[in-house]
C-alpha cells in the first residue's frame, strides 16, 4: 500500500497559524497575514470557507465572541467569499512554503473547497457530528486533521468510523474564546492517541503564547493549531484571542525547544520526562502547570460544558412546518443553534426524520425533536 503523506508525520510538530476569517474578505490583508505567519515560524496557514447558511439560522440572533456580542449570521454572510479567493490564498501560500489548509462547513464549502485540491482537510470541533459532512470529506481519501473540543468520547469514536484512523490527526480542544489554561487537560494528548491509535495534537485558544503550546509539545504532541492575527485589536472574529506575530514567533521558538528537549530525553515516554516537567514547574509554578495538565480522563471542559448541545450541530426547521405536514428533507437544516434557538435531534437522525409528520406546529429555526414527529 503506498504510504499517504500526513503533514504531521515530520520531525516536530506541524504548527498551524489559524487566519479563519480574519482577513475580512480583503486580499491584500489576507496576503499579509500569510506573509506574516510564515516570518513568524508557521508550517501551515488555515482559512474557513464560510456560507452563513450552512452554519446558522438568520433567527440565531446575536453571539457571544471575544469581540463582544455579535449578529454572527449576518458576520458570516459579510464574510462569504468566491472560490477565486481561496484559490489566490492557496497559491500565496505556496509561494511562501506553507502548507494550505481549509475548514468546510457544509456541501457548498466543501464542494469548493475539494476542487481547491488540497493536501488535507480540517473538520472544527462544532461539526465532529455533522455525518453528512464528515462522509464527503472521508470520501476524498486525504489527511484530516479533527478538533475534538466540546465532545464526549463516544462523539469521537462515531466520527472516526468515517475515517482510516492512520489519516486522522486528532487536535485536542476547549471550545471556549478565550479557554482558560487550565481547562485544557492536556493529558489527554496522550490519552486520545493512546485509545484511538491516532496522531494527537492541540488546538489551542488560551490568551497565553507559551503555556498550553509548549507543554503539549512536551506531551509529544503532533500538531499544534493557534489563532494568528496581525493586531489584536483588529475587527476580526477572533483577533481578541489570537497571537500576534510577535507572539506567535515565541510560541513557535517554545514549541520546538520543548519538543527538541522530549526528543532528546525520552521521546517514547507517554508524559513529560522528568527533568522538562521540573523547567516548567520552575517556570510556571507547580499547580499551574498539573492544572494546565490535568488528569487526562476526557470529560467537557468547565468552560464549554454548558454549549454541548447549543454549539454542536442539531437538525432545525428551515421554515414553519405545521401539524400533519409532512416533513421534507429541504425543510431541514443542520445547524448550529447557539444561545437563542432550541437545539433538534443530531444529524445523523436526519434521514429517519425525513417523511414523517409534524406532530405540532414547528417553528421555523427551531430543532427538531422526538416530540416534534
Amino acid at each position: 500500500m503506498e504510504h499517504l503523506f500526513c503533514p504531521w508525520e515530520q520531525e516536530r510538530p506541524f504548527i498551524i497559524a489559524e487566519l479563519g476569517t480574519g482577513h475580512g474578505g480583503d486580499r491584500v490583508k489576507a496576503g499579509e497575514l500569510i506573509d506574516a505567519a510564515a516570518e513568524s515560524g508557521a508550517d501551515c496557514v488555515k482559512f474557513q470557507i464560510v456560507y452563513a447558511e450552512e452554519i446558522l439560522h438568520p433567527k440565531t440572533g446575536e453571539v457571544r465572541l471575544p469581540g463582544g456580542d455579535i449578529p454572527l449570521f449576518e458576520r458570516f454572510k459579510d464574510l462569504e467569499q468566491p472560490p477565486d479567493f481561496y484559490a489566490e490564498m492557496k497559491e500565496k501560500a505556496g509561494k511562501q512554503g506553507l502548507f494550505f489548509l481549509c475548514t468546510p462547513f457544509g456541501p457548498r464549502s466543501a464542494k469548493e473547497l475539494r476542487a481547491l485540491r488540497p493536501g488535507a482537510v480540517k473538520i472544527a470541533s462544532p461539526e465532529l457530528n455533522y455525518t453528512a459532512l464528515l462522509e464527503t470529506a472521508a470520501s476524498w481519501e486525504l489527511p484530516v486533521f479533527l478538533s475534538t473540543g466540546i465532545s464526549l468520547l463516544s462523539d469521537i469514536e462515531a466520527a472516526l468510523a468515517f475515517f482510516s484512523r492512520r489519516k486522522v490527526c486528532l487536535l485536542h480542544c476547549v471550545t471556549s474564546y478565550p479557554a482558560p489554561p487550565e481547562d485544557y487537560n492536556l493529558r489527554l494528548i496522550t490519552t486520545l492517541s493512546g485509545i484511538f491509535g491516532c496522531a494527537s495534537g492541540v488546538s489551542d485558544h488560551s490568551m497565553d503564547a507559551e503555556m498550553v503550546p509548549s507543554l503539549a509539545a512536551a506531551l509529544g504532541a503532533r500538531a499544534v493549531e493557534k489563532h494568528f492575527c496581525l493586531s489584536r485589536s483588529g475587527a476580526g472574529l477572533d483577533d481578541a484571542i489570537a497571537l500576534t506575530p510577535e507572539d506567535f514567533s515565541r510560541m513557535v521558538r517554545r514549541i520546538r525547544t520543548a519538543a527538541e528537549a522530549r526528543c532528546s530525553l525520552a521521546p517514547d515516554f507517554p508524559g513529560i520526562p522528568a527533568r522538562l516537567c521540573r523547567e516548567f514547574y520552575l517556570e510556571w509554578g507547580k499547580e499551574q502547570v498539573e492544572a494546565i495538565l490535568g488528569s487526562g480522563v476526557k470529560v467537557l471542559a468547565p468552560s464549554e460544558e454548558a454549549n454541548y448541545l447549543t454549539t454542536r450541530r442539531s437538525l432545525h426547521a428551515l421554515r414553519d412546518i405545521q401539524p400533519g405536514e409532512t416533513i421534507e428533507q429541504d425543510m431541514i437544516g443542520i445547524l448550529r443553534s447557539e444561545k437563542k434557538l432550541k437545539p433538534g435531534l443530531s444529524p445523523s437522525f436526519a434521514a429517519m426524520v425525513s417523511g414523517r409528520k409534524a406532530r405540532r406546529c414547528i417553528p421555523d429555526g427551531q430543532g427538531i425533536g422526538w416530540d416534534d414527529i
